[in-house]
């Protein structure tokens, strides 16, 4: 997800989204403690896209 489709979302939605991204890691964790997943990076690629996700809801709601 680009920063700029991130930072078209509402603050509902980035909610929501923050959610399903957290809920994806612990399924990537929980996967590649099992057996190793295919491609270990997709790991930081999320942990990294919940950081952006709750940044720009952070920057949204200091704006109000």
């Amino acid at each position: 997800m680009k920063n700029a489709e991130i930072k078209g979302l509402t603050p509902a939605e980035l909610t929501e989204k923050i959610g399903s991204e957290n809920e994806a890691l612990r399924k990537l964790k929980f996967a590649h403690q099992v057996s190793a997943i295919e491609n270990p990076m997709r790991i930081k690629e999320t942990r990294r896209l919940i950081a952006r996700l709750k940044t720009e809801l952070k920057a949204k709601e200091t704006q109000k």
